[in-house]
Formats: structure tokens, C-alpha cells, sequence
């Protein structure tokens, strides 16, 4: 179902959003669009069939004026994404979550970039963390900043983060390079950035915070071997490309032993603070077949001979961590 098809001229950006249990959010981020500086856009939401669809139109109907409100069955948020791009009527696209915001200079300072340099497929900022979470008031790039030109190997290796959110894209490239997998349950941002990547576009870095990236406590983004796990299954996709060189399925397969380890290393530590620990001993020992660590063969080796010690070790260094950090 289709609402608000706007007249006339299209519109030179136009912004995704694309909406499943996030009512309570969603007055915000449309307001954070609506004070931008740059007034040449349209506003797509979708709702991705939302168990609250009648919160979610009570949280848009002062908006229904200035949005294209369109509802499907659910999809998933990459089916919900391409929706949205599909619909879209301009040249770039502006992909926004439901629970982020922008700042009012984002798509003016974007645009900017992309308008200079027609050889730019894509640009991307950086954003505040916000929520209920250790790290909020820090920015993404303070915890994963980007080192160099993106490129596919560097996306590979995460030497480059590319924040969904805080990107400008132009819709030519993203319907080249295939739009978004709904077979992915998360990591879908990172598969299409490799994709575009490996491509031949150019993906640039513009190093402003021009956004807040919400983070929530127990959420996905929390479940980092849910997160880990998927990342695999998008490298395991990359390098079924035939197109490949050898240099990048070489930096693929190495990258999939780290991740196949770290998933090891955060599985053991799960396990650890379960009070399992003949699993944890399993997932660790495999961690450290790759990792080699005299920490982590310490750790083993407490783990085989006193538990209870190591357990108390550990929080031990959390309440201490805690004392340190508190205000």
C-alpha cells in the first residue's frame, strides 16, 4: 500500500527509512530530517509489516503530508531497505534506521562531497553513539576507525567502517551492485558495501560526525556471536564471486580464519560467564590454536585448574573497572 505520491519535479535525494517495532523512535528521526539544512529530498518510510503498525501511523500521522508511507508483509529489513529504493525518485539515496538521527548538515555536507567529484559513488560520516550502553556519547570511528581509501580488500580485513546511516549513495550504483540481500539477518550493509566496492566504486570517508547511531542494551548489535556468525556467511558469499582475484580470495580465506576464531574466543567467553567451563576450555583452546597467546594459554590453564579463582578474578577487574570509570 502506497501513500503520498509526490507531484512534479523529482527530488534530488531521497531518504529510506524503514520502519518495524520502532514507533516510539520514529518521530525523532523524521524530525531530524525535516530540520535539514538541504530541502531537496523526499521521505520514504516502510513498514515492514510492524507488529505495531497502529502506534507506528499515530507516531507519522502529523507527517503523512511530507512522507511516502508504504506498507508490505514482512521482509526483513533488506527487503524493507529495497522497497524503498526501488520507490525512490532520486538520484541519490539516503538510507536512515528508524531509531538514528542526523544532524541538520548531513545531507548539505554529503551532497557536497558527491556533487564536487562525479567519480563518487558513495560517501559516509561518522555518528555519536546514543542510548542505554557503556559507550554512548563516543563515536563509531573512536571504536573502529577507518584506515585508508575503502576498498574490497580493506572492507574485508575491517580496516574501513562504513556506517548505514550516516551514508549518501548514489541509486545507480546501489541498483548495479544488486541492492540488499534479504537472506542476511544482519551484516546485509557490509555484503552490499563489498559488493559495490568490488564493483569498481568509489566509496569516500568524509571525517564529520553528521549523525547518532543508536545502540541498544541486549539487542542484535549486542549478540556478538550472532554478529560474528553472519559476518562469516558474508565473506563465505564474497569469495563464491567468480570474479575474484587470487590476491582477494587469499585475504578472504585468511580473514575468515580470524572470524572463525574470534567466534571461538567470544563462544568460550560466553560460556565462562555461563559457569561452563569444560565448554569454555573447548572454544578457547580452539581460539588459541589460531591466536597463540601466553594470556589466553594462562587463561586455559586456570580454567582446567581453579574456576572458581579465575571467576572471581574476573569480577574482581570488573568492580575495579567500574570504580575507575565512575564518576
Amino acid at each position: 500500500m502506497r501513500e503520498k505520491e509526490s507531484a512534479g519535479t523529482a527530488p534530488l535525494v531521497s531518504v529510506i527509512i524503514p520502519a518495524y517495532r520502532f514507533a516510539q523512535y520514529i518521530p525523532a528521526t523524521v524530525e531530524s530530517v525535516l530540520a535539514q539544512t538541504f530541502k531537496d529530498y523526499e521521505i520514504i518510510v516502510v513498514n515492514d509489516g510492524s507488529p505495531d503498525t497502529g502506534e507506528l501511523e499515530k507516531a507519522l500521522a502529523p507527517y503523512r503530508d511530507r512522507i511516502t508511507y508504504l506498507r508490505q508483509e514482512n521482509q526483513g529489513v533488506s527487503g524493507a531497505r529495497n522497497t524503498g529504493i526501488q520507490a525512490a525518485r532520486g538520484k541519490y539515496i539516503a538510507p536512515l534506521d528508524a531509531d538514528d538521527l542526523w544532524t541538520p548538515e548531513h545531507l548539505a555536507a554529503q551532497l557536497a562531497v558527491l556533487e564536487a567529484d562525479p567519480s563518487i559513488d558513495m560517501v559516509y560520516a561518522d555518528a555519536r553513539i546514543i542510548g542505554d550502553v557503556p559507550e554512548a556519547g563516543r563515536t563509531l570511528m573512536e571504536l573502529s576507525p577507518s584506515t585508508g581509501e575503502v576498498t574490497f580488500e580493506r572492507l574485508v580485513r575491517r580496516q574501513c567502517t562504513v556506517t548505514l546511516s550516516v551514508t549518501v549513495c548514489r541509486r545507480e550504483a546501489l541498483l548495479r551492485a544488486g541492492l540488499f540481500d534479504p537472506a542476511l539477518p544482519n551484516a546485509e550493509d557490509i555484503d552490499l558495501w563489498l559488493r559495490v566496492a568490488r564493483q569498481g566504486s568509489r566509496i569516500v570517508y568524509q571525517r564529520r560526525v553528521l549523525g547518532h547511531y543508536r545502540r541498544h542494551a541486549g539487542g542484535l548489535s549486542a549478540d556478538q556471536v550472532v554478529h560474528l556468525e553472519t559476518l562469516l556467511a558474508v565473506l563465505a558469499k564474497a569469495a563464491r564471486d567468480p570474479h575474484l582475484t587470487a590476491a582477494q580470495r587469499e585475504i578472504l580465506e585468511r580473514q575468515c580464519t580470524v572470524e572463525r576464531t574470534s567466534v571461538e574466543l567470544q563462544k568460550g567467553k560466553n560460556a565462562f560467564l555461563a559457569g561452563d567451563a569444560e565448554a569454555a576450555v573447548g572454544h578457547l583452546t580452539r581460539a588459541n590454536a589460531e591466536y597463540k597467546s601466553l594470556k589466553l594459554a594462562a587463561v586455559l590453564m586456570l580454567l582446567r585448574m581453579a574456576p572458581g579463582l579465575l571467576r572471581s578474578l574476573y569480577q574482581w577487574r570488573d568492580r575495579y573497572v567500574y570504580r575507575v570509570k565512575a564518576p
